[in-house]
Parts: structure tokens; sequence; C-alpha cells
């Protein structure tokens, strides 16, 4: 699998990410490491999780997808080979401090996700969302303290405003701290307005490593979903509802048509696209089966012409003069 570097970080990692969400949700432990061999066969290298994965599930805690990642690393003898990036943000404990973005809960959250990866060092650790009850530079100072203890190599964020990144970068400088080197946002084809509209030139201006998230919306990009067909058994469906519109509807037919011209899948035109977009570093796909990975690894040896790759943009167009729903996790 071909290696790009992540922003000016200078650490290689695959041109697609796989991330961790799924992982003790709706992949169990066994169907997780299966995902994860596929992945590492290929030569990915690249797993992005977070802590709060998948504390919304009826006996969760939080943590599961780390731990599992933990346990694969361990059985496989692999994480020399890998770059490992989770995230802080969310409560994973009860107090005053079980959640936000302050010194003292990002060094326990860090800590606990150590011991959950089973790793010394996490390589890129990312704020999950913005904390507005925190000042950036205390937010900062804590990251701080993990980079110079060597338990963080690198720091992000993940669902930033413009503002609050900018106000974090000046933050930084002025006061020596740690640099925000990436950023991960909600992008896709029919989900454009809020990374094009209001980050992407930031991020080419300050050389950001860009890994977003939600690529193939939901799985309504995968194909999976027709018109007026019946309701697809998903525990995200409700979330994909709202690209059921005449808009999406249109994407979705020349994202079929341009696959079938290739003899490859939805999934793989769509990455392809999002892959051939300047600022985009390696977009974080998700499967629950080493099947679902392989119609979306297609994409790393699918090569769309630029008219195709028009004809992508135009469609989707409207996804990126108007703000889209955020959908639920």
């Amino acid at each position: 699998m071909h290696r790009v570097t992540l922003g000016s970080t200078g650490l290689q990692v695959s041109r697609l990410c796989l991330g961790g969400m799924q992982f003790g949700w709706t992949a169990d432990e066994e169907q997780s490491f299966a995902v994860l061999d596929a992945y590492a066969e290929a030569g990915g290298n690249f797993i992005d999780t977070a802590n709060v994965y998948s504390r919304w599930v009826p006996g969760h805690y939080g943590g599961e997808s780390e731990e599992i990642i933990g346990r694969w690393m361990k059985a496989r003898g692999n994480r020399n080979r890998m770059v490992i990036a989770t995230k802080v943000r969310g409560r994973m404990w009860d107090g005053e401090d079980g959640e936000g973005l302050s010194p003292m809960h990002i060094f326990r959250a860090a800590e606990d996700s150590l011991k959950r990866l089973q790793v010394d060092t996490i390589d890129l650790y990312q704020a999950h969302w913005f904390d507005e009850k925190m000042p950036i530079t205390r937010s900062l100072r804590g990251f701080e303290d993990l980079v110079r203890n060597g338990r963080v190599r690198f720091v992000g964020v993940s669902n930033f405003p413009a503002d609050r990144l900018l106000e974090g970068l000046e933050a930084a400088d002025k006061h020596d701290l740690p640099r925000f080197e990436t950023i991960q946002p909600h992008h896709s084809l029919v989900h454009r307005y809020e990374f094009e509209e209001t980050l992407q030139g930031l991020a080419l201006d300050e050389r950001f490593g860009v890994i977003p998230y939600s690529p193939l919306a939901g799985g309504f990009l995968t194909g999976k979903y027709t018109r007026g067909g019946p309701p697809v058994a998903s525990q995200r469906a409700a979330g994909v509802r709202q690209y059921f519109s005449e808009e999406g509807w249109a994407v979705l037919d020349v994202v079929r048509a341009i696959a079938g011209s290739h003899a490859s899948t939805p999934a793989a035109v769509v990455l392809a696209w999002q892959m051939a977009q300047p600022a985009i570093t390696a977009p974080i796909i998700g499967a629950n089966t080493p099947e679902q990975l392989e119609e979306q690894l297609a994409a790393l040896s699918l090569i769309l012409s630029d008219d195709e790759l028009a004809r992508l943009t135009a469609v989707s167009r409207p996804f990126r003069e108007l703000p889209v729903i955020q959908p639920a996790p």
C-alpha cells in the first residue's frame, strides 16, 4: 500500500487509514481481528480510534475499540509497524473532570488509552472536538506534558471549526506549545461544505495532515441503499436518511455509472475521488468484514480520468454550497 507523509509530522502512513469505531460495536473481537489482519496484509499501517468507542452501547464503558486494537497488536507482535491514532474529549468517568480538554482530563485519559492499547507512546493524540469551557492554551499545556514525557508524539484535532483551530495555532506559536499537526474533518461527496468552505484553505496553508472521517456517508455511498428500496438493517441508518434526496440519488447514480465502467465498486470510486483532492492525506475507512474492506481497498488501484473526477465534483456541488446535518455516531 502506498505511503504518504502525514502533514509535517514526518510519519509515513498508508493512503487509507483504518478506523476502529466498529471494533467492539458492530464487529466483535474475532471479526475485528480478521479486518485488522486483512488491512495489515494489504500493507496498511495507520489505525485511528477514540477512547469513547463504544461507550454508547449498553453495557459498554468506552475503550472497547482501543482494547481490541491493543490485543491484536500484542498477538501479532507488530506495534513497531503501526501508526496508532486515538482521541480524547468525551466523558469517560464520573466527576467534574470526567470529560473535556482540561490538562487533568487529558493526562488521565491518555494514561488509560496507553494501557488499553498496550503501547508506550500514542503516535497521534487528537482532541475529539473542542471544549468551549476550557481555554485552548490550557489544553495545549496538557498535551505538552505528554509530548515532553514521550507519551505522545504528535497532536491533532477532530471536529474543530476554523476559528478554534486558528486560536490553537496562535496559542502554540505564542507560548511555544505543541502545534496541531492534523485535522480529522467530516467530509464526503455528500458532505463537502464543512471542510471545503471553512477548513480546506487553512489545511493547505498550514500543511496539515487531513484524515477525513465518514467518506462513505455512513454507507450511503456504498450503493446499498436504493430509491424506494426496502430498509437496510444498519445501526447507522438514521443518520444516512438525510441523503435520501434527489441531490443524493443523483450523486449515487454517477458513482454507480463510473464504478460500472471500471468494473469496480461505488466505495472505491468515492474514495478515489476523495484521495484526488489536494488537501486530503488519508481517508478513514471502516469495515465489519474483510470483504467490506476489500471493496474499499480497491480505490488504491483505481485511476479516475479528469472527466470522471469533474463529473463527480459537479454532481455533488449542492453538498458544497449547503451545510449538511451531522449524523449521529
